[in-house]
């Protein structure tokens, strides 16, 4: 008899057949293209673990066609619908292989709604069957797969399989043929192929950050002064207005108060309590791992994924607020204690009676909050920096509230009103075990009493300006995206990493790009649907209403059918109209994010070309009519944005890249600069600036040797030479 287990990735499917093989029992195949799969004995039974490397199977279109709405789809294998998901197809083969042999099945792909897609799909289309017993675990350590192995659910959990189809139908759904109805807009008033996406979520959250990015553009600074006095010892004290809207107002202020003394008038002492924070759920623990470290979501959430597929943390995509108490948190901690970095702070919770955690109000029936394991392996520098970040999470959670004292000391000055602010800890409680991420900062005043006279140093005057409302993080979006019901746990980094591959986002402190704005702006004016909130939470709570029971993914599916119907019918009234604002702004976007700055040789613009021999991106100034031979090489992936300031150094315009699921870097342009040595080796440096030589050669070469009219790309002067060479030909 063999039993075929289906894990989700490669990585599962070793941990799983290590912790579940009898000794010595062990297998490792391979096939040709280094894919592997494992084979043990246990209980006197053969065992034949395989994996997936995600979605074996994808929804595409029926038949062909590229028009809208289309709703005729089926699953087909993934590598057969995108070139991009070709590297499927080799773990695809391993497993049609193996699992022709199973004479029962165990689905333990990750306990969610696409791990249950995922195994559903491979059961139903390769194995030809519609149930198996289900694995279900939150963490990857021996112990917790042994126990899931040996009291499996007897069946697959359907409500989850029918929540996550649901899902899949909705997203493809509109994010096909929205994304066509926008396409198709700008080829019928444009004559141009050129795709522009949005979709179920994707158009709302854009929206979102449309809204408030014109309230940061449309903000007007207004003036105001602040006045300080500084105090012997290094105190400073602020005058009771802390924005002084006159000049005049301050200046008498400050004239008044330019005196030998303050005098205390009055000290008002408060005792603030702090409560530990609440374990981690995803959209927190991404929003920390940002703030923290500067990880990107998607990034964040890929090194999590790393640490839970080694056993040492558990599941990360989870909703859950709470650590259940059944996962033995003094064996845990005894564990952790092993580690020097935690064993003074674990020593003395392990100490205690009674080990209770903070909770919060969020649930989750698949996962609880993320939690160490206890388990330790060698780990990198970002994986150990994440794998902190949870442990000493996990720890507060365990702590004592933490008591602050906040004074508040009243100052004369001649007559002005200034306050003295102090803080300090009274007891420590969790914020000891949280270590640098309570982040608390202490202002210690010295002992004084009502009457005191406390000496001036001096009296300071500040001009300032308010500030606009500020940006959202790529961490702050994640909280505001959970609050706005849009996404879940499991896509919300994804959803905004694809916001910035597309061109809409840039920027650590999220800017939204001229072409997102005015995609945001057309699709409100002309078909609100696509960008309301309302509709997609509405898409959601039907979501969550199948995994319930509450409804049936029938009914779902066939109420989008009928908005999306009406959508595409008020698209195609408008779709030349929306076209040629689209074409507009995509022109637009273009022309701006191709200006780099301004030439430090001749006061000409720099901008980005491309090479359409080469494919190169390069930087040409537009001096080149009068002999300027500027050029510099630009990086062959990722958005470019200048950043409109230029380098300390070299003088040349800084600029920044943003490169799909890596974190955004800025450089400025000359490759020779000083600021390049420490990442750039002898050999590459060379390469750097012979690709330099070259751009700079390129930029004098876009140029008609015929008329002299200039191009910005090879190609459109290739294209312009075939011209000449055609008026020749007739001539003759």
């Amino acid at each position: 008899m063999t039993i075929v287990m289906i894990a989700e990735k490669p990585s599962a499917a070793k941990a799983i057949a290590e912790a579940l093989a009898d000794k010595g029992s062990m297998k490792t195949h391979e096939n040709e293209q280094k894919v592997r799969y494992y084979e043990f004995r246990k209980g006197g039974k053969n065992h034949v673990v395989v994996a997936a490397v995600g979605h074996l199977f994808t929804l595409k279109q029926k038949g062909r066609g590229w028009t809208y709405p289309v709703f005729d789809v089926e699953w087909i294998p993934s590598f057969q619908a995108t070139r991009t998901a070709m590297f499927s197809k080799k773990y695809f083969d391993v497993v049609q292989k193996v699992v022709g042999n199973g004479d029962e099945y165990i689905v333990c792909t990750d306990y969610d709604d696409e791990g249950s897609v995922i195994g559903y799909n491979i059961l139903r289309f390769l194995c030809n069957r519609n149930d198996a017993l289900r694995m279900k675990f939150s963490t990857m350590t021996k112990e917790e797969l042994l126990e899931s192995y040996e009291k499996p659910l007897k069946h697959l959990d359907f409500s989850q399989i029918e929540s996550g189809l649901t899902r899949h139908y909705l997203d493809n759904m509109w994010g096909i043929n929205l994304t066509r109805a926008l396409t198709l807009s700008i080829k019928a008033a444009a004559k141009r192929f050129r795709i522009l996406s949005t979709g179920r979520v994707q158009g709302p959250v854009l929206h979102m950050l449309a809204k408030h990015e014109k309230k940061v553009r449309a903000f007007k600074p207004k003036p105001f002064w602040e006045i300080t006095l500084e105090l012997k010892g290094g105190l400073k004290a602020m005058h009771a207005k802390d924005k002084i809207w006159s000049r005049g107002e301050a200046d008498s202020i400050l004239k008044k108060a330019k005196t030998a003394s303050a005098a205390v008038k009055d000290i008002k002492k408060k005792l603030m309590t702090q409560k530990p924070p609440v374990p981690y759920n995803t959209t927190a623990f991404l929003a920390d791992i940002y703030r923290y470290f500067g990880y990107s979501p998607q990034q964040g959430l890929s090194i999590a994924e790393s640490l839970y597929q080694a056993g040492i943390i558990s599941y990360p995509r989870t909703g859950s607020q709470q650590l259940p108490p059944d996962i033995n948190y003094k064996k845990i901690l005894s564990s952790l204690a092993k580690q020097p970095a935690y064993s003074k702070d674990t020593g003395f919770l392990l100490g205690r009676k009674e080990l209770k955690p903070t909770s919060g109000k969020a649930t989750s029936a698949a996962h609880p909050a993320i939690y160490p394991t206890g388990l330790y392996k060698k780990l990198g520098d970002k994986q150990m920096k994440v794998y902190d970040l949870v442990v000493r999470r996990f720890l507060a959670v365990f702590g004592d509230p933490a008591k602050r004292e906040f004074m508040n000391v009243k100052l004369d000055a001649n007559g002005e009103d200034f306050f003295l602010r102090g803080t300090k800890t009274i007891e420590p409680g969790w914020t000891a075990l949280y270590g640098k991420y309570a982040g608390r900062e202490e202002v210690i005043l010295p002992e004084i009493h009502v009457g005191d006279k406390l000496a001036i140093k001096d009296v300071q005057q500040a001009e300032k300006e308010t500030q606009p409302p500020p940006r959202y993080s790529q961490g702050s979006v994640l909280k505001a995206m959970e609050q706005a019901g849009l996404g879940t746990q499991a896509t919300r980094a994804n959803i905004l990493q694809i916001l910035y591959d597309r061109g809409y986002l840039i920027g650590k402190s999220i800017e939204v790009t001229e072409l997102g704005m005015q995609l945001a702006e057309i699709l409100e004016k002309n078909i609100p649907d696509v960008v309301s909130e309302k509709l997609t939470r509405h898409f959601e709570e039907s979501t969550e209403a199948v995994q319930e029971g509450k409804m049936k993914r029938e009914d779902v599916v066939e109420d989008s059918k009928k908005r999306l119907i009406k959508i595409s019918e008020e698209f195609r009234k408008k779709e030349k109209k929306i076209g040629e604002e689209l074409t507009n702004a995509v022109i637009a976007t273009q022309d701006k994010q191709s200006i780099l700055g301004t030439c430090r040789e001749c006061g000409g613009t720099l901008k980005v070309h491309k090479s359409w021999r080469t494919k190169k991106r390069f930087v040409g100034c537009t001096g080149y009519k009068k002999g300027c031979r500027t050029g510099f090489p630009l990086p062959r992936e990722g958005t470019i944005m200048a950043l409109d300031k230029v380098c300390e150094e070299c003088k040349t315009p800084m600029i920044q890249v943003s490169v799909p699921g890596r974190r955004p870097f800025r450089m400025c342009l000359d490759p020779n600069c000083p600021t390049k040595k420490e990442w750039l080796d002898k050999k590459k440096l060379k390469q750097v600036q012979a690709d330099s030589r070259k751009a700079s050669k390129l930029a004098q070469q876009l140029k008609c040797e015929v008329c002299s009219k200039s191009y910005s790309s090879q190609r459109a002067l290739t294209l312009h030479m075939k011209s000449h060479k055609a008026e020749a030909k007739a001539e003759k």
